[in-house]
C-alpha cells in the first residue's frame, strides 16, 4: 500500500473510504466500501449479523488492514495517533467481573488523557449506575450501560460503537441511546453506531449506511431517505433483507 497522503486528502477528509475491500481467507467481509463523514453527524450502521459491520469498525479503527482500498481519519492512515482520537467499543465484554463499576472507571480512566471527569459524573447518573455494584453481578443491560459510560467519558472526535443496543433489555436500551444523544458533541465529534436494532435507534441517526454481505446497499441523509421512499427505515429495511 502506498503509505503517502495527498496533502488535499489532509485538508478535506474528516474520515474518508474509498473502496474498502476486505478479505479473510476466501470470505469477503467488505466489497468496495467507500463513503465520506463530516464531523458533527450520528451515522447508523445497520444491517445482520455477518454483514461487515464489525470489519468495518475495525479497520476504520486501524485493528484491521484492508485488503484493497483505504482508510484515512483526518487525513492520515489508521496508525497509534488515529487510535488515540477514536474511542472504540467492541462487541465483545472486556470487562473484569471481580472489580467493582468505581474501580472498574479507576482501572480504566488512567490510560486516557482526554478522560473527562465531568462528563462522566453526568454519564453515570443518566445512566443510573451504582458504583458499589461487581461487575460480575451486573445484567447484561447494566454492563452495557456501564460500557457506554468508559466510551463516551472520552473527548474523542470520532465514536465507533459495535452493537452497543444488542441482546440488552429496553429500559437500558433507552438510557444507552438517552446517552449517546445527550453527550453528543455536534460542533466536533462524529458518532458510527452499528446496529441491527432499528426501530428505536433510527431516531437519533443524520446519516445511514446499509450493508449486506459486505456490500453498501443504501446509503443516505436519513430525512432524504424516508421522503424520497415514503417509508419508514424498518420498512426499507424488510425489502432490502427480504
Amino acid at each position: 500500500m502506498n503509505r503517502d497522503v495527498k496533502e488535499s486528502d489532509r485538508m478535506n477528509s474528516f474520515l474518508k473510504c474509498e473502496g474498502v475491500t476486505k478479505h479473510y481467507f476466501l470470505k469477503k467481509a467488505l466489497n468496495d466500501v467507500s463513503f465520506k463523514a463530516e464531523r458533527g453527524i450520528i451515522i447508523g450502521l445497520i444491517g445482520p449479523n455477518g454483514s461487515g459491520k464489525t470489519t468495518l469498525l475495525k479497520t476504520i479503527f486501524g485493528l484491521c488492514r484492508p485488503t484493497k482500498g483505504r482508510v484515512l481519519f483526518e487525513g492520515k492512515y489508521p496508525d497509534r495517533s488515529t487510535k488515540a482520537k477514536i474511542a472504540f467499543l467492541p462487541e465483545i465484554d472486556h470487562l473484569y467481573d471481580w472489580m467493582t463499576v468505581h474501580q472498574t472507571i479507576n482501572f480504566i480512566s488512567p490510560f486516557y488523557p482526554d478522560w473527562e471527569k465531568v462528563r462522566m459524573a453526568k454519564l453515570f447518573d443518566l445512566l443510573n449506575l451504582d458504583e458499589r455494584m461487581e461487575v460480575g453481578k451486573l445484567s447484561k443491560g447494566q454492563r452495557a450501560r456501564l460500557k457506554i459510560l468508559l466510551t463516551l467519558s472520552r473527548r474523542s472526535s470520532l465514536v465507533l460503537l459495535d452493537e452497543p443496543l444488542s441482546g440488552i433489555d429496553p429500559v437500558s436500551r433507552r438510557k444507552i441511546l438517552q446517552a449517546i444523544n445527550s453527550e453528543f458533541r455536534a460542533e466536533e465529534q462524529t458518532i458510527i453506531l452499528s446496529t441491527h436494532e432499528v426501530l428505536e435507534a433510527e431516531s437519533i441517526f443524520d446519516r445511514i449506511i446499509i450493508l449486506e454481505q459486505g456490500n453498501i446497499k443504501l446509503m443516505g441523509n436519513i430525512d432524504d431517505i424516508r421522503q424520497k421512499s415514503g417509508k419508514s427505515i424498518r420498512v426499507l429495511l424488510e425489502e432490502v433483507y427480504g
